[in-house]
């Protein structure tokens, strides 16, 4: 068996972040913590943090007061910072850069009075941050066939934002649909989705034809992992998305000679060595280490932490 090793892959700069802010915050108030929703997507992460003592909550409701309440990677609206401030928590927030740069997108079109059709998953934590800085200014869609439903009168003053973690491929096609229905609509001087998101489709992209079977590396509910896997998917490919080794199944490297693997954005290195392991243990497994692109972002911790460090 020869396993295709995807570069770039795994944790992006703002997860790394998110990570590393979690980390610190622990090391000065100690692990009795809490984080609005899950710091990044994927289990093993959260699954470790909670092992050390952190509790992630889905509702500020749930946290103590004078207690210290960090924000995740994916953002939140001002609705939850308002509720935080209510209860008198110390909040230090851990917004991946790239997210924050959509919000503040969001504000400033919604303040010069247009109205923002956000291209986006229904539900997805950072697509419910973003909509909160102007709900009655952002309208959701996800598909072409969404945008050919829109009714915007000619003339509207519109513009155009997307969610960090889309397939380049997908929101390429309703952009393309939008800028036909409505040929004056803005959109952002640059383009929202991530530098990391885009680098490891295209590594995928790149790789799918080499291969018999894709493995990504990340949890279910993981958007920019989800992507991966249909990337390998559409190239006709059996693609699978799985936490760790434990969820492989032999089956699937029956007619299998040689196999791609990455991991999304939120899954750490950690995870893809210990399948790496397995692979050479039992198929004697040869790696070839594929470099697409060479990434070297790195965002600095979130100010009020950096405050605060001794």
């Amino acid at each position: 068996m020869k396993v295709i090793l995807a570069n770039p892959r795994g944790f992006c700069a703002g997860v790394n972040m998110a990570i590393e802010c979690l980390e610190e915050v622990i090391r000065i108030f100690g692990s009795n913590v809490y984080v609005y929703h899950e710091i990044v997507h994927n289990k093993y992460v959260v699954n470790r943090f909670t092992d050390q003592g952190v509790t992630f909550v889905d509702a500020v409701s749930e946290v103590p007061e004078n207690s210290i309440l960090v924000f995740s990677a994916h953002g939140v609206s001002p609705v939850i910072r308002n509720e935080a401030r209510e209860r008198k928590i110390r909040t230090i927030d851990a917004t991946c850069p790239l997210v924050t740069k959509v919000h503040t997108e969001a504000i400033k079109y919604a303040d010069a009075g247009y109205h923002i059709i956000l291209i986006g998953h229904e539900g997805h934590d950072e697509v419910i941050g973003t909509m909160g800085e102007a709900p009655e200014s952002i309208t959701l869609i996800e598909t072409p066939e969404e945008v050919a439903a829109l009714n915007f009168p000619g003339g509207a003053r519109l513009a155009y934002l997307t969610q960090t973690t889309l397939s380049v491929e997908e929101a390429s096609r309703v952009i393309r649909s939008l800028k036909e229905k409505y040929p004056e609509i803005e959109s952002p001087p640059k383009e929202d989705i991530c530098y990391a998101t885009t680098n490891r489709q295209e590594a995928v992209s790149e790789l799918v034809s080499r291969v018999d079977l894709v493995l990504v590396l990340g949890s279910q509910n993981s958007s920019n992992s989800k992507r991966l896997m249909e990337i390998g998917k559409t190239a006709g490919k059996p693609a699978y998305l799985i936490d760790g080794v434990e969820e492989v199944l032999p089956e699937w490297f029956e007619q299998t000679e040689t196999i791609l693997i990455t991991a999304g954005a939120s899954a750490p290195e950690v995870v893809v060595q210990e399948l790496i392991q397995f692979l050479e243990d039992q198929y004697q497994a040869e790696i070839e280490n594929a470099i697409i692109r060479k990434e070297s972002v790195r965002f600095p911790l979130p100010k009020e932490l950096r405050a605060i460090q001794t």
